[in-house]
């Protein structure tokens, strides 16, 4: 029997035969229903996943707990515990600079995409409407799937704006469609997470062929504004943003932006301290020093959003200060840095007590026990897995921003390497620098992946996350991304940028406490503008300026975690090198961006860099505004 609300929906052909062919569709009425089928329906508190797979019979691809506060979902397969960077590919023939399908896997997608809709047809399903990038700015959406994946609906459920059945309006017309298929991923694509974009004329297809939320009821989403934005001339940028009250009432509005792992949910974080109350400012990895200092009173933190910040025309003004809005109704939160109690009180009082059960994933949750966001699962005895998560809806959380905020200072943050003189590296970067808005433009074209990346499978070396830091999930052109962003800087001329480090300066284990502290800095001082004496040329242009010295409620940081050449663990004979390392990697990088339909102005700057220029001739190019 057909259920009845599916009247409600407008629906393409093959989707209308894949409702009508299922045995049993739920249509869910609440959010309490998906997490109760998340756990089987059963009382059991322990639900097994599990598909029956040709040639390997009885497949188990995750396990979901009752927790006392929530789903503690683990899967089977460590490579399955984070994003797979290489899993997206394009099923159609739109202009795209990504990996196609048939490229990849030798034949069109078009079969696959049959097989996919036959295999649903025989299950019983979940259809669940939804609003891609919120429900203000968003835009009409379904996911179709197996009951017995009911975690991963209620993930997405909470990533985006959940419509509930009673909800639904009559002649709901999606014009995305999230379709899942675990099985596929041992049938046809040797074990491997494989996501599918499939763009047509009305309507943009994620086929989603494992059960690890990232790459598609996160990223997949993502990639879908990112194509809607590049049809209409704007951008979801890979932001966090945070609006900072001072002790003082001074306010200022930080947007932080860079690649899976560069600090962009610690952003919003308030700043770790040790259990006597002081702050572990860095530790030196060659000598042992312990640099502290006090801070009696930290600025007050109002989130807006935590990864992906919609920017179109609708909410920009005319102050000439870039606008965004949270394109997600609930936060993807990875938490491997918290790893004992006290660490985020917070997040532990959030996650230990929340208002609804939540979605843990990685997590080592006992039936009927707390899920502590603490306690992640192990890849290996005695190794445990870097990608540890809950999902957090934002009505969860204290203080939240919802209405569109207008950004004072866009941050960019790279994970550094420790730099020594006997091992150098590029991780030269002082606590933050101040980028003229043309060599801030570059860094977010090279994007660099960053020191150990715990959000990915691992790669070696230096990498990049490419174009915005958001290129691994975008569908259509590099040069195209990278004229947007270039025409956003332009537009946006009262909002500066800054660089800033986490996990090393140096020769110093900083964590996250560079951005934190440049945080409470840049607050304090009440004003997005800078002083030109307190600022100096880098040593590598790529840096831009440095600070001279830095003071936050009388304690002055150390010249070395300013201008890392000083560190005498360092020196300029190994910052040199590290810069190589940086200005090789940059020309490396920028080379592919100089095609036919780039913006010619995107073009002298590229060229620029390629010719070793300064921070002068960036400025040039682009003013900034001290």
């Amino acid at each position: 029997m057909v259920n009845p609300i599916l009247k409600k929906f407008n629906l393409p052909e093959h989707l209308s035969q894949i409702c009508k062919a299922s045995g049993n569709i739920i249509v869910p009425k609440s959010r309490a229903q998906l997490v109760e089928m998340a756990l089987g329906g059963q009382q059991s508190g322990y639900f097994e996943v599990d598909y029956d797979v040709p040639g390997k019979g009885r497949v188990v691809e995750a396990t979901v707990t009752e927790c006392k506060n929530g789903a503690s979902v683990n899967y089977t397969e460590e490579y399955m515990r984070r994003r797979d960077p290489d899993c997206m590919v394009v099923g159609d023939s739109l202009l795209t600079d990504k990996p196609t399908f048939a490229g990849r896997f030798g034949t069109e997608f078009e079969p696959i995409r049959q097989l996919t809709f036959d295999w649903l047809k025989e299950q019983d399903l979940i259809v669940m409407p939804f609003m891609a990038g919120g429900k203000e700015y968003g835009y009409k959406a379904l996911m179709v799937g197996p009951q017995n994946a009911a975690f991963f609906a209620g993930g997405l459920s909470d990533l985006q704006a959940f419509i509930p059945s009673d909800q639904i309006e009559d002649g709901f017309t999606p014009q995305v469609v999230v379709y899942v298929a675990p099985p596929f991923r041992h049938t046809h694509f040797n074990g491997k997470q494989v996501v599918v974009h499939n763009r047509l004329e009305k309507m943009h297809e994620v086929h989603s062929y494992n059960l690890y939320p990232g790459p598609s009821a996160k990223k997949g989403i993502y990639g879908v504004l990112l194509n809607i934005g590049e049809q209409e001339n704007w951008v979801t940028l890979h932001a966090s943003t945070v609006k900072i009250i001072t002790p003082y009432d001074n306010i200022l509005t930080i947007m932080h932006e860079g690649a899976s792992g560069g600090g962009k949910s610690e952003m919003i974080e308030d700043i770790h301290r040790e259990t006597d109350g002081s702050i572990l400012v860095g530790e030196n990895t060659v000598t042992d020093e312990r640099l502290v200092m006090e801070l009696k009173e930290t600025c007050k933190l109002q989130p807006v959003t935590d990864d992906m910040a919609l920017c179109p025309p609708g909410i920009q003004n005319d102050s000439k200060k870039l606008v965004v809005k949270d394109a997600e109704e609930g936060w993807f939160l990875r938490i491997d840095h918290i790893t004992k109690y006290g660490t985020d009180p917070h997040y532990e009082k959030l996650t230990i007590h929340p208002k609804e059960p939540l979605i843990f994933m990685n997590l080592d949750g006992k039936p009927g026990s707390t899920c502590l966001i603490w306690e992640h699962v192990e890849d290996a005895p005695g190794r445990p897995c870097p990608n540890p998560r809950v999902i957090m809806p934002r009505r969860f959380i204290p203080d939240v921003v919802n209405e569109p905020v207008e950004v004072n200072i866009r941050s960019f943050g790279v994970r550094a390497p420790v730099c020594t003189k006997e091992h150098p590296t590029y991780g030269i970067m002082g606590f933050f620098h101040v980028l003229p808005p043309a060599l801030a433009w570059l860094w977010r074209l090279v994007a660099p992946r960053g020191h150990a990346n715990p959000s990915i499978t691992n790669t070696e070396g230096m990498t990049s996350e490419g174009v915005g830091s958001y290129w691994p999930f975008a569908t259509g052109r590099i040069v195209d991304q990278s004229n947007l962003l270039l025409d956003q800087v332009l537009r946006t001329s009262n909002t500066r940028y800054i660089l800033t480090p986490n996990q090393h300066v140096g020769a110093y284990k900083v964590g996250f406490k560079a951005q934190w502290i440049t945080r409470e800095y840049l607050a304090r001082r009440g004003s997005a503008q800078y002083d030109t004496d307190r600022l100096v040329e880098s040593r590598c242009p790529l840096l831009g300026y440095s600070l001279q010295s830095l003071k936050v409620d009388g304690t002055r940081i150390n010249k070395g975690l300013l201008q890392v050449q000083y560190q005498p663990e360092v020196g300029e004979k190994a910052y040199d090198k590290g810069a190589k390392i940086l200005g090789d990697f940059f020309k490396r990088e920028l080379e592919k961006f100089l095609v036919d339909d780039l913006n010619p102005l995107g073009r002298k700057i590229i060229e620029c860099c390629l010719d070793d220029g300064t921070v002068d001739d960036y400025i040039k190019f682009i003013p900034i505004n001290y």
